[in-house]
Protein backbone atom coordinates (compact mmCIF):
# COMPACT_ATOMS: atom_id res chain seq x y z
CA UNK A 1 0.00 0.00 0.00
CA UNK A 2 1.60 3.12 -0.89
CA UNK A 3 1.43 6.15 2.32
CA UNK A 4 1.32 9.90 1.65
CA UNK A 5 1.18 11.68 5.29
CA UNK A 6 -0.20 14.86 4.58
CA UNK A 7 1.31 18.48 5.77
CA UNK A 8 1.00 21.86 6.38
CA UNK A 9 3.87 23.56 8.03
CA UNK A 10 2.51 26.33 10.35
CA UNK A 11 1.45 23.25 12.48
CA UNK A 12 3.64 21.54 15.01
CA UNK A 13 6.08 19.02 12.93
CA UNK A 14 6.15 16.28 15.59
CA UNK A 15 2.51 15.42 14.17
CA UNK A 16 3.88 13.99 10.92
CA UNK A 17 6.74 12.25 12.86
CA UNK A 18 4.04 11.13 15.11
CA UNK A 19 1.94 10.06 12.85
CA UNK A 20 4.40 8.20 10.60
CA UNK A 21 5.41 5.82 13.50
CA UNK A 22 1.30 5.14 14.24
CA UNK A 23 0.74 4.38 10.46
CA UNK A 24 3.68 2.11 9.95
CA UNK A 25 3.40 0.30 12.97
CA UNK A 26 -0.17 -0.59 12.33
CA UNK A 27 0.37 -1.64 8.70
CA UNK A 28 3.42 -4.19 9.93
CA UNK A 29 0.79 -5.46 12.65
CA UNK A 30 -2.10 -6.18 9.47
CA UNK A 31 0.65 -7.71 7.47
CA UNK A 32 0.56 -4.58 4.96
CA UNK A 33 3.85 -3.52 2.98
CA UNK A 34 3.62 0.32 3.08
CA UNK A 35 5.73 2.28 0.19
CA UNK A 36 6.21 5.76 2.06
CA UNK A 37 8.95 8.37 1.77
CA UNK A 38 11.86 8.23 4.03
CA UNK A 39 11.73 10.75 6.26
CA UNK A 40 14.59 12.29 4.78
CA UNK A 41 13.72 12.47 1.73
CA UNK A 42 11.22 15.33 2.18
CA UNK A 43 9.85 17.22 5.33
CA UNK A 44 9.60 14.21 8.08
CA UNK A 45 8.41 12.22 5.33
CA UNK A 46 5.59 14.05 4.41
CA UNK A 47 3.98 15.79 1.52
CA UNK A 48 3.48 19.27 1.07
CA UNK A 49 4.73 20.86 -2.01
CA UNK A 50 4.42 20.36 -6.06
CA UNK A 51 8.14 19.18 -5.36
CA UNK A 52 7.23 16.78 -2.71
CA UNK A 53 4.47 15.40 -4.38
CA UNK A 54 6.46 14.53 -7.21
CA UNK A 55 9.23 12.70 -5.46
CA UNK A 56 6.55 10.62 -3.79
CA UNK A 57 4.55 9.94 -7.08
CA UNK A 58 7.79 8.80 -8.36
CA UNK A 59 7.97 5.92 -5.40
CA UNK A 60 5.01 5.13 -6.42
CA UNK A 61 5.32 4.69 -9.94
CA UNK A 62 8.69 2.56 -9.59
CA UNK A 63 6.71 0.04 -7.26
CA UNK A 64 3.26 0.62 -9.54
CA UNK A 65 2.83 -3.41 -10.04
CA UNK A 66 3.11 -3.84 -6.46
CA UNK A 67 0.65 -1.59 -5.00
CA UNK A 68 -2.94 -2.13 -4.83
CA UNK A 69 -4.10 0.63 -3.00
CA UNK A 70 -3.17 4.11 -1.60
CA UNK A 71 -3.70 5.54 2.50
CA UNK A 72 -3.72 9.19 2.61
CA UNK A 73 -2.79 10.15 6.62
CA UNK A 74 -3.85 13.29 7.74
CA UNK A 75 -2.33 13.89 10.92
CA UNK A 76 -3.16 17.83 10.71
CA UNK A 77 -5.29 20.13 7.55
CA UNK A 78 -2.58 18.68 5.52
CA UNK A 79 -1.69 20.71 1.82
CA UNK A 80 -4.88 19.64 -0.46
CA UNK A 81 -2.54 19.91 -3.56
CA UNK A 82 -0.16 17.77 -2.27
CA UNK A 83 -2.04 14.90 -1.77
CA UNK A 84 -3.83 15.16 -5.06
CA UNK A 85 -1.19 16.03 -7.39
CA UNK A 86 0.93 13.11 -6.05
CA UNK A 87 -2.06 10.87 -6.75
CA UNK A 88 -2.50 12.71 -10.40
CA UNK A 89 1.06 12.44 -11.28
CA UNK A 90 1.45 8.53 -9.78
CA UNK A 91 -1.66 7.81 -11.90
CA UNK A 92 -1.93 4.12 -9.84
CA UNK A 93 -5.41 4.00 -11.13
CA UNK A 94 -6.12 1.99 -7.20
CA UNK A 95 -8.55 3.20 -4.02
CA UNK A 96 -7.85 5.34 -2.29
CA UNK A 97 -8.32 5.84 1.82
CA UNK A 98 -8.53 9.02 3.07
CA UNK A 99 -7.65 9.26 6.95
CA UNK A 100 -7.86 12.36 9.22
CA UNK A 101 -6.21 12.75 12.85
CA UNK A 102 -9.25 13.63 15.90
CA UNK A 103 -7.96 16.96 17.57
CA UNK A 104 -7.64 16.60 21.68
CA UNK A 105 -10.32 18.94 23.28
CA UNK A 106 -7.33 20.24 25.80
CA UNK A 107 -5.40 20.65 22.88
CA UNK A 108 -6.94 23.14 20.66
CA UNK A 109 -3.78 26.36 21.06
CA UNK A 110 -2.00 27.22 17.87
CA UNK A 111 0.94 24.95 19.62
CA UNK A 112 -1.33 21.82 19.03
CA UNK A 113 -3.85 22.02 16.72
CA UNK A 114 -4.64 19.83 13.97
CA UNK A 115 -7.89 20.88 12.13
CA UNK A 116 -7.87 17.44 10.09
CA UNK A 117 -11.28 17.55 9.76
CA UNK A 118 -11.43 20.98 7.87
CA UNK A 119 -8.46 19.55 5.65
CA UNK A 120 -9.84 16.12 4.80
CA UNK A 121 -12.58 17.83 3.36
CA UNK A 122 -10.58 20.10 1.33
CA UNK A 123 -8.43 16.73 0.39
CA UNK A 124 -11.55 15.07 -0.66
CA UNK A 125 -12.46 17.98 -2.68
CA UNK A 126 -9.50 18.04 -4.66
CA UNK A 127 -10.06 14.46 -5.75
CA UNK A 128 -13.11 15.11 -6.67
CA UNK A 129 -12.15 17.44 -8.80
CA UNK A 130 -9.06 15.53 -9.80
CA UNK A 131 -11.56 12.91 -10.93
CA UNK A 132 -10.13 10.26 -8.41
CA UNK A 133 -12.21 8.19 -6.61
CA UNK A 134 -11.47 7.88 -2.87
CA UNK A 135 -13.05 5.54 0.44
CA UNK A 136 -13.34 7.66 3.38
CA UNK A 137 -13.66 5.95 7.11
CA UNK A 138 -17.01 5.32 8.77
CA UNK A 139 -16.13 8.77 11.30
CA UNK A 140 -14.68 11.20 9.87
CA UNK A 141 -11.85 11.41 11.80
CA UNK A 142 -10.12 8.56 14.00
CA UNK A 143 -6.96 7.75 15.69
CA UNK A 144 -5.16 5.18 14.32
CA UNK A 145 -4.71 3.25 17.01
CA UNK A 146 -8.68 2.76 17.35
CA UNK A 147 -10.26 -0.49 16.42
CA UNK A 148 -12.61 1.28 13.95
CA UNK A 149 -9.76 2.56 12.34
CA UNK A 150 -8.48 -0.96 11.76
CA UNK A 151 -11.42 -1.71 10.60
CA UNK A 152 -12.27 0.49 8.24
CA UNK A 153 -8.12 -0.65 6.92
CA UNK A 154 -9.19 -4.15 6.58
CA UNK A 155 -12.03 -3.61 4.59
CA UNK A 156 -10.55 -1.26 2.27
CA UNK A 157 -7.98 -4.13 2.11
CA UNK A 158 -10.39 -5.94 0.47
CA UNK A 159 -11.84 -3.66 -1.51
CA UNK A 160 -8.51 -3.19 -3.13
CA UNK A 161 -8.24 -7.20 -3.65
CA UNK A 162 -11.96 -7.04 -5.59
CA UNK A 163 -10.62 -4.24 -7.64
CA UNK A 164 -7.31 -5.39 -8.78
CA UNK A 165 -8.27 -8.87 -9.17
CA UNK A 166 -11.53 -8.12 -11.20
CA UNK A 167 -9.45 -5.50 -13.69
CA UNK A 168 -7.34 -8.32 -14.48
CA UNK A 169 -9.66 -11.27 -13.88
CA UNK A 170 -9.33 -14.02 -16.82
CA UNK A 171 -12.58 -16.20 -17.23
CA UNK A 172 -12.31 -19.43 -19.31
CA UNK A 173 -16.22 -19.88 -20.72
CA UNK A 174 -16.11 -23.54 -21.83
CA UNK A 175 -18.96 -25.00 -24.35
CA UNK A 176 -21.42 -23.00 -25.23
CA UNK A 177 -24.70 -21.81 -23.22
CA UNK A 178 -27.27 -24.44 -22.60
CA UNK A 179 -29.86 -23.76 -25.64
CA UNK A 180 -32.63 -22.62 -23.09
CA UNK A 181 -30.42 -20.44 -21.41
CA UNK A 182 -31.20 -17.09 -22.82
CA UNK A 183 -30.85 -15.90 -19.55
CA UNK A 184 -26.87 -16.27 -18.80
CA UNK A 185 -26.14 -14.29 -22.36
CA UNK A 186 -23.50 -11.24 -21.74
CA UNK A 187 -21.19 -9.40 -23.29
CA UNK A 188 -17.52 -9.80 -23.59
CA UNK A 189 -16.67 -6.58 -24.74
CA UNK A 190 -18.34 -5.08 -22.44
CA UNK A 191 -16.48 -7.18 -19.99
CA UNK A 192 -13.08 -6.70 -21.72
CA UNK A 193 -13.90 -2.80 -21.03
CA UNK A 194 -13.40 -3.53 -17.31
CA UNK A 195 -10.18 -5.58 -17.98
CA UNK A 196 -12.11 -8.60 -17.29
CA UNK A 197 -10.86 -11.36 -20.79
CA UNK A 198 -12.85 -14.51 -21.59
CA UNK A 199 -11.15 -17.59 -23.01
CA UNK A 200 -13.40 -19.64 -24.82
CA UNK A 201 -12.94 -23.63 -25.80
CA UNK A 202 -15.72 -25.94 -27.41
CA UNK A 203 -16.75 -28.39 -24.82
CA UNK A 204 -15.64 -31.27 -27.80
CA UNK A 205 -12.00 -30.03 -27.14
CA UNK A 206 -12.26 -30.87 -23.66
CA UNK A 207 -14.09 -33.94 -23.75
CA UNK A 208 -11.97 -35.04 -26.94
CA UNK A 209 -8.50 -34.77 -24.54
CA UNK A 210 -10.58 -36.67 -21.85
CA UNK A 211 -11.28 -39.55 -24.08
CA UNK A 212 -7.96 -39.66 -24.53
CA UNK A 213 -6.74 -40.07 -21.00
CA UNK A 214 -5.63 -43.27 -19.79
CA UNK A 215 -8.00 -44.02 -16.49
CA UNK A 216 -4.86 -46.09 -15.12
CA UNK A 217 -2.35 -43.06 -15.68
CA UNK A 218 -0.56 -41.53 -13.03
CA UNK A 219 -2.43 -38.08 -13.22
CA UNK A 220 -6.37 -39.55 -13.36
CA UNK A 221 -4.88 -41.93 -10.37
CA UNK A 222 -3.88 -38.79 -8.13
CA UNK A 223 -7.03 -36.99 -9.04
CA UNK A 224 -9.01 -40.07 -7.79
CA UNK A 225 -7.38 -40.07 -4.44
CA UNK A 226 -8.60 -36.62 -4.19
CA UNK A 227 -11.95 -36.66 -5.07
CA UNK A 228 -11.88 -39.48 -2.61
CA UNK A 229 -10.65 -37.34 0.15
CA UNK A 230 -12.86 -34.71 -1.10
CA UNK A 231 -16.05 -36.05 -0.34
CA UNK A 232 -18.23 -39.38 0.24
CA UNK A 233 -18.67 -41.60 -3.31
CA UNK A 234 -22.06 -42.73 -1.87
CA UNK A 235 -22.90 -45.14 -4.09
CA UNK A 236 -20.69 -43.64 -7.62
CA UNK A 237 -19.86 -46.72 -9.44
CA UNK A 238 -15.92 -46.97 -10.05
CA UNK A 239 -16.11 -46.39 -13.59
CA UNK A 240 -18.29 -43.09 -13.36
CA UNK A 241 -15.37 -41.76 -10.42
CA UNK A 242 -13.02 -42.25 -13.19
CA UNK A 243 -14.74 -40.17 -15.79
CA UNK A 244 -15.03 -37.72 -13.22
CA UNK A 245 -10.98 -38.08 -12.46
CA UNK A 246 -10.40 -37.45 -15.82
CA UNK A 247 -12.44 -34.60 -16.53
CA UNK A 248 -10.81 -32.98 -13.72
CA UNK A 249 -7.22 -33.27 -15.16
CA UNK A 250 -8.31 -31.86 -18.43
CA UNK A 251 -10.03 -29.18 -16.89
CA UNK A 252 -7.52 -28.14 -14.52
CA UNK A 253 -4.96 -28.48 -17.66
CA UNK A 254 -6.98 -26.01 -19.51
CA UNK A 255 -6.65 -23.43 -16.69
CA UNK A 256 -3.57 -23.92 -16.19
CA UNK A 257 -2.58 -23.28 -19.92
CA UNK A 258 -4.52 -20.11 -19.91
CA UNK A 259 -4.01 -18.74 -16.39
CA UNK A 260 -7.60 -18.56 -15.19
CA UNK A 261 -9.02 -17.24 -12.25
CA UNK A 262 -12.17 -18.82 -12.65
CA UNK A 263 -14.32 -20.98 -15.33
CA UNK A 264 -17.85 -21.23 -16.80
CA UNK A 265 -18.98 -24.68 -17.76
CA UNK A 266 -21.89 -25.94 -19.96
CA UNK A 267 -22.51 -28.59 -17.56
CA UNK A 268 -25.47 -30.15 -19.35
CA UNK A 269 -26.53 -31.84 -21.14
CA UNK A 270 -24.01 -32.43 -23.62
CA UNK A 271 -21.60 -33.85 -20.83
CA UNK A 272 -24.15 -36.22 -20.10
CA UNK A 273 -25.53 -37.48 -23.30
CA UNK A 274 -22.03 -37.35 -24.80
CA UNK A 275 -19.73 -38.50 -21.66
CA UNK A 276 -21.92 -39.92 -18.96
CA UNK A 277 -21.28 -38.52 -15.55
CA UNK A 278 -21.66 -35.21 -14.09
CA UNK A 279 -19.14 -32.33 -13.86
CA UNK A 280 -20.49 -31.16 -10.68
CA UNK A 281 -17.42 -32.68 -8.71
CA UNK A 282 -14.90 -30.99 -10.33
CA UNK A 283 -16.22 -27.72 -9.94
CA UNK A 284 -17.00 -27.77 -6.75
CA UNK A 285 -13.36 -28.64 -5.65
CA UNK A 286 -12.25 -25.73 -7.94
CA UNK A 287 -14.34 -23.24 -6.20
CA UNK A 288 -13.64 -24.97 -2.96
CA UNK A 289 -9.74 -24.03 -3.83
CA UNK A 290 -10.71 -20.63 -4.95
CA UNK A 291 -11.14 -21.22 -8.81
CA UNK A 292 -14.74 -20.95 -8.71
CA UNK A 293 -16.50 -22.75 -10.99
CA UNK A 294 -20.13 -21.78 -12.63
CA UNK A 295 -23.07 -23.93 -14.24
CA UNK A 296 -24.70 -23.37 -17.39
CA UNK A 297 -21.78 -21.07 -19.15
CA UNK A 298 -23.25 -18.29 -16.66
CA UNK A 299 -19.76 -16.34 -16.97
CA UNK A 300 -21.30 -13.21 -15.11
CA UNK A 301 -22.15 -15.64 -12.49
CA UNK A 302 -18.66 -16.61 -11.89
CA UNK A 303 -17.37 -13.29 -12.01
CA UNK A 304 -19.90 -12.45 -9.44
CA UNK A 305 -18.43 -15.49 -7.39
CA UNK A 306 -14.65 -14.13 -7.75
CA UNK A 307 -15.59 -10.58 -6.48
CA UNK A 308 -17.47 -12.14 -3.49
CA UNK A 309 -14.63 -14.47 -2.83
CA UNK A 310 -11.95 -11.52 -3.18
CA UNK A 311 -14.14 -9.88 -0.35
CA UNK A 312 -14.34 -12.07 2.20
CA UNK A 313 -11.61 -14.73 1.45
CA UNK A 314 -13.87 -17.39 1.61
CA UNK A 315 -15.48 -19.31 -1.67
CA UNK A 316 -18.82 -18.56 -3.32
CA UNK A 317 -21.64 -20.91 -4.99
CA UNK A 318 -23.88 -19.97 -7.44
CA UNK A 319 -27.26 -20.89 -7.10
CA UNK A 320 -31.13 -20.68 -8.21
CA UNK A 321 -33.30 -18.26 -6.17
CA UNK A 322 -35.66 -21.73 -6.75
CA UNK A 323 -38.51 -22.10 -4.09
CA UNK A 324 -40.92 -19.93 -1.85
CA UNK A 325 -40.13 -21.35 1.91
CA UNK A 326 -43.54 -22.26 2.89
CA UNK A 327 -45.74 -18.65 3.10
CA UNK A 328 -42.77 -16.99 4.98
CA UNK A 329 -42.12 -13.93 2.54
CA UNK A 330 -39.13 -13.30 3.61
CA UNK A 331 -37.64 -16.82 3.43
CA UNK A 332 -37.01 -18.93 0.17
CA UNK A 333 -35.10 -21.97 -1.28
CA UNK A 334 -31.73 -21.97 -2.23
CA UNK A 335 -30.98 -24.79 -4.69
CA UNK A 336 -28.59 -26.05 -7.72
CA UNK A 337 -28.16 -30.12 -8.69
CA UNK A 338 -25.14 -29.23 -7.35
CA UNK A 339 -21.42 -28.20 -7.53
CA UNK A 340 -21.22 -25.71 -4.70
CA UNK A 341 -18.14 -25.85 -2.51
CA UNK A 342 -17.37 -28.06 0.16
CA UNK A 343 -17.19 -25.30 2.61
CA UNK A 344 -20.94 -24.98 2.45
CA UNK A 345 -21.36 -28.81 2.49
CA UNK A 346 -20.81 -30.23 5.85
CA UNK A 347 -22.38 -33.54 5.02
CA UNK A 348 -21.37 -33.53 1.26
CA UNK A 349 -21.50 -36.81 -0.74
CA UNK A 350 -21.05 -37.63 -4.74
CA UNK A 351 -24.76 -38.54 -5.94
CA UNK A 352 -26.74 -37.85 -9.01
CA UNK A 353 -28.86 -35.35 -10.36
CA UNK A 354 -32.72 -36.90 -10.22
CA UNK A 355 -33.91 -34.15 -12.31
CA UNK A 356 -31.21 -33.77 -14.91
CA UNK A 357 -32.02 -37.65 -14.98
CA UNK A 358 -35.62 -37.83 -15.94
CA UNK A 359 -34.21 -36.81 -19.72
CA UNK A 360 -30.71 -37.73 -19.58
CA UNK A 361 -31.03 -41.03 -17.84
CA UNK A 362 -29.73 -41.00 -14.18
CA UNK A 363 -27.04 -42.98 -14.54
CA UNK A 364 -25.30 -40.43 -16.49
CA UNK A 365 -25.80 -37.93 -13.89
CA UNK A 366 -22.94 -39.26 -11.04
CA UNK A 367 -20.89 -36.55 -10.13
CA UNK A 368 -23.63 -34.40 -8.57
CA UNK A 369 -23.58 -33.29 -5.25
CA UNK A 370 -25.76 -33.86 -1.88
CA UNK A 371 -25.74 -31.41 0.76
CA UNK A 372 -27.23 -29.75 2.90
CA UNK A 373 -25.80 -25.75 3.74
CA UNK A 374 -26.58 -24.85 7.60
CA UNK A 375 -26.69 -21.64 9.55
CA UNK A 376 -24.79 -19.28 8.56
CA UNK A 377 -24.18 -14.94 7.49
CA UNK A 378 -25.12 -14.95 4.33
CA UNK A 379 -23.82 -12.29 1.21
CA UNK A 380 -26.05 -12.50 -2.28
CA UNK A 381 -25.47 -10.36 -5.33
CA UNK A 382 -25.35 -10.49 -9.01
CA UNK A 383 -23.42 -8.93 -11.52
CA UNK A 384 -24.90 -9.14 -15.01
CA UNK A 385 -24.08 -6.83 -18.28
CA UNK A 386 -26.53 -4.71 -19.87
CA UNK A 387 -26.59 -5.20 -23.22
CA UNK A 388 -29.43 -2.81 -24.44
CA UNK A 389 -27.94 0.05 -22.08
CA UNK A 390 -24.30 -0.80 -22.47
CA UNK A 391 -23.62 -1.11 -19.07
CA UNK A 392 -22.68 -4.14 -16.11
CA UNK A 393 -24.56 -3.12 -13.11
CA UNK A 394 -25.07 -5.47 -9.78
CA UNK A 395 -27.49 -6.00 -6.91
CA UNK A 396 -26.29 -6.70 -3.64
CA UNK A 397 -27.47 -7.14 -0.14
CA UNK A 398 -26.96 -9.24 3.26
CA UNK A 399 -29.33 -11.75 5.10
CA UNK A 400 -28.81 -15.24 6.53
CA UNK A 401 -29.03 -18.79 6.03
CA UNK A 402 -30.76 -21.10 8.41
CA UNK A 403 -31.15 -24.39 9.52
CA UNK A 404 -35.02 -23.73 8.69
CA UNK A 405 -36.74 -28.32 7.88
CA UNK A 406 -35.96 -28.69 4.19
CA UNK A 407 -36.63 -32.66 2.47
CA UNK A 408 -35.39 -32.45 -0.80
CA UNK A 409 -32.05 -33.13 -2.38
CA UNK A 410 -29.18 -31.79 -4.54
CA UNK A 411 -27.22 -28.54 -2.95
CA UNK A 412 -29.70 -26.88 -0.49
CA UNK A 413 -30.01 -24.17 1.54
CA UNK A 414 -32.69 -21.87 3.10
CA UNK A 415 -32.00 -18.36 3.17
CA UNK A 416 -33.97 -15.34 5.17
CA UNK A 417 -33.77 -11.61 3.67
CA UNK A 418 -35.46 -8.58 4.65
CA UNK A 419 -37.79 -7.55 2.46
CA UNK A 420 -37.36 -10.28 0.23
CA UNK A 421 -40.70 -9.53 -1.69
CA UNK A 422 -38.75 -6.28 -2.45
CA UNK A 423 -35.77 -7.91 -3.70
CA UNK A 424 -37.65 -10.24 -5.85
CA UNK A 425 -39.71 -6.97 -7.54
CA UNK A 426 -36.57 -5.54 -8.29
CA UNK A 427 -34.57 -8.07 -9.63
CA UNK A 428 -37.57 -9.53 -12.36
CA UNK A 429 -38.23 -5.47 -13.33
CA UNK A 430 -34.51 -4.93 -14.41
CA UNK A 431 -33.88 -7.46 -15.86
CA UNK A 432 -31.65 -9.40 -13.69
CA UNK A 433 -30.59 -13.83 -14.28
CA UNK A 434 -32.49 -16.51 -11.98
CA UNK A 435 -28.47 -17.13 -11.12
CA UNK A 436 -27.64 -15.38 -7.81
CA UNK A 437 -24.05 -15.83 -5.75
CA UNK A 438 -24.07 -16.51 -2.34
CA UNK A 439 -20.86 -16.32 0.57
CA UNK A 440 -21.05 -16.97 3.95
CA UNK A 441 -20.25 -13.12 5.22
CA UNK A 442 -21.80 -10.02 5.63
CA UNK A 443 -19.13 -8.02 2.86
CA UNK A 444 -21.82 -5.96 1.42
CA UNK A 445 -20.63 -3.27 1.50
CA UNK A 446 -16.99 -3.87 0.61
CA UNK A 447 -18.75 -5.10 -2.67
CA UNK A 448 -20.90 -2.13 -2.95
CA UNK A 449 -17.61 0.19 -2.59
CA UNK A 450 -15.39 -2.18 -4.93
CA UNK A 451 -17.93 -2.49 -7.49
CA UNK A 452 -19.67 0.87 -7.49
CA UNK A 453 -16.48 3.29 -6.94
CA UNK A 454 -13.92 2.12 -8.41
CA UNK A 455 -15.50 -0.46 -11.17
CA UNK A 456 -17.86 2.55 -12.32
CA UNK A 457 -20.77 -0.41 -12.33
CA UNK A 458 -24.28 0.93 -11.38
CA UNK A 459 -24.72 -0.73 -8.11
CA UNK A 460 -28.09 -1.51 -6.09
CA UNK A 461 -28.18 -2.03 -2.54
CA UNK A 462 -30.90 -4.11 -1.18
CA UNK A 463 -32.12 -2.87 2.18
Amino acid sequence: MGVIIGNRDFFPDKLVSEARADILELLEKLHIHPFILDDQETKLGGVETFQEATKCAELFKKHRDDIMGVLVVLPNFGDERGVAETLKLANLNVPVLVQGYPDDLGKLDVARRRDAWCGKISVCNNLYQFGIPYTITTDHVVHPSAPKFTEDLQQFTAVCRIVKGLRNARIGAIGARPGGFNTVRYSEKLLQRSGISVTTIDLSEILGRTEKLDAEASEVKARLEKIHAYAAVGKTPQHALHQIAKMDVVLNQFMEENVLDATAIQCWTSVQENYGCNVCTSMSMMSENMMPSACEVDVTGTLTMYAMQLASGSPSALVDWNNNYADDPEKCVLFHCGNWAKSFLPDIEISTAPILGTTVGEENTYGALSGRTPASPLTYGRISTDDPQGKIKAYIGEGHLTDDELNTFGNRAVSKIPDLQGLMQYICKNGFEHHVVMNASHTADILQEALGNYMGWDVYRHG
